[in-house]
């Protein structure tokens, strides 16, 4: 058997908030050959629980979802599944939140009119371990503010960080995993530019980030 027809079809998880969006996806993705959508989700807790049972190739992952964002979400299997390539799709209104999930280990990101043909390219791309962002998307997020931006989620970390917390002690206070809680400082170490604890509640103090 040659190594083209021995090799496995990629296979992809759908997260998206949207019955509509998740059905279109699915039938644009089941069309490519080498490819099989194995599940889908709803928001970003759904997305977790399948992830650890389908173990999927790559997740297509809306941003903006209810209970858990994609953010979040990206986050969590970054920390989980770090071998799981994570593609966002998004719109331009969310560009803050891009650059966060980004940060947080997501491998690409395209828009969510993308063309069949981009959006199959994408998700080889990030497949064979390339970050790959729309160029639509790269010009919107280059323009975010400098200013450090962290999510109540994140702030919520730093201020138990300030308190002398440990990770688990955190995580159980947040009803998440200690790996969570690092991939979460992660995440605010990037966003803040340092590479401690010490630092990061330094800045945050510096900058009145947190309620003190």
């Amino acid at each position: 058997m040659s190594e083209k027809t021995s090799k496995k079809p990629l296979r992809i998880l759908i997260v998206d908030d949207h019955l509509v969006v998740r059905m279109g996806l699915s039938a644009l993705i089941s069309l490519e050959p080498g490819m099989s959508v194995v599940g889908e989700a709803e928001d970003g807790e759904s997305a977790l629980e399948l992830v650890d049972k389908l173990h999927p190739d790559v997740v297509v992952m809306d941003i903006m979802m209810p209970r858990m964002n994609g953010v979040e979400a990206t986050a969590q299997i970054a920390a989980v599944h770090p071998e799981t390539r994570i593609l966002l799709l998004t719109t331009f209104s969310a560009s803050g939140e891009v650059v966060q999930a980004l940060d947080a280990g997501a491998h690409g990101a395209i828009v969510k009119d993308s063309s069949q043909k981009d959006l199959v390219a994408a998700i080889k791309s990030v497949a064979a371990g390339k970050r790959t962002i729309s160029p639509e998307i790269s010009r919107t997020i280059a323009g975010v503010s400098s200013k450090p931006q962290l999510s109540e989620r994140h702030l919520a970390i730093l201020g138990y960080v300030a308190k002398g917390l440990s990770n688990p002690e955190i995580g159980k206070l947040l009803g998440i995993g200690p790996d969570c809680v690092k991939a979460h400082l992660k995440i605010i170490y990037s966003r803040l530019g340092v590479a401690t604890r010490t630092e990061a509640v330094a800045m945050a103090l510096r900058e009145n980030m947190l309620n003190t």
